[in-house]
């Protein structure tokens, strides 16, 4: 009986630890995907301390150039992702940005998306491992720019330990799920850098909902805080990528 007991501990023990773990057999799909189809950049891995990572590296128009940004997609895709996501990653290195873009972590697709709170302790060592690489490369200005759920996990990992970085452009952010790790409004306060809120007036209910309240909450602290609403952008900047575009970089050029 004991020894039944011990095998039907392990497995609960087993299935308890791949429910809060990223879906590495889907993240090795999608890394087989994009590198078969990659056209601008170089396929990378980095390691988090928990696995290898996919990582897609765009180097700067202008090679003296030392800024780079970390470009991350939103739930349960790919560092390539054709909306957002490829349009940044490609289209900053015209204005003379090295950029970063890696995968994330990932759940099944049926997963609904609270059940993404149970991962983002896997968020701190990627965001740690894509930060080191670029500082180790001589990179001294560098930004986080995330999408969607991508911009929830960002606003996490700052909100706690961190590896310093410049600044960080939230596109689509919500206000989160109150009281746990995606808890947006919760955290804006202390993000001590400057943040760009960047949202289209056909987004998502929920980011259109709370962009008052997540300036809110930005302005406790203080901090050097924008929003900004482009007319007729919805959540995935479809036909909009020119727009999107601008509005980025301007906000980097003005700071950085």
């Amino acid at each position: 009986m004991r020894g039944v007991c011990s095998i039907v501990s392990a497995f609960c023990l087993l299935a308890l630890s791949s429910v809060h773990a990223t879906d590495l057999e889907k993240e090795k799909r999608w890394a087989e995907q994009v590198v078969d189809s990659l056209l601008d950049g170089e396929a990378i891995y980095l390691d988090d301390g928990r696995s290898e990572f996919l990582a897609i590296e765009t180097a700067s128009a202008d090679a003296a150039s030392r800024k780079a940004v970390v470009v991350m997609h939103g739930t349960g895709v790919h560092p390539n992702w054709p909306t957002v996501v490829q349009p940044l990653r490609v289209g900053l290195t015209e204005s003379g940005w090295h950029t970063l873009a890696i995968q994330m972590p990932v759940l099944a697709n049926e997963a609904e998306h609270a059940q993404y709170a149970a991962i983002y302790d896997w968020v701190p060592g990627r965001l740690d491992a894509a930060i080191a690489y670029l500082r180790g490369k001589g990179f001294d200005k560098v930004v986080l720019v995330a999408h969607s759920q991508g911009s929830t996990m960002t606003a996490f990992y700052l909100s706690g330990a961190h590896q310093p970085v410049e600044g960080f452009v939230a596109v689509g952010m919500s206000g989160g799920i109150p009281g746990g790790p995606m808890d947006t409004l919760s955290q804006l306060p202390g993000l001590k850098l400057p943040v760009l809120d960047l949202y289209g007036s056909e987004d998502l209910p929920e980011v259109v909902a709370s962009a008052a309240d997540r300036a809110s909450q930005a302005a406790k602290a203080g901090a050097d805080y924008t929003q900004q609403r482009v007319a007729g952008a919805d959540h995935f900047f479809d036909g909009e990528e020119t727009e999107l575009l601008d509005a980025v970089n301007a906000w980097l050029n003005q700071r950085f």
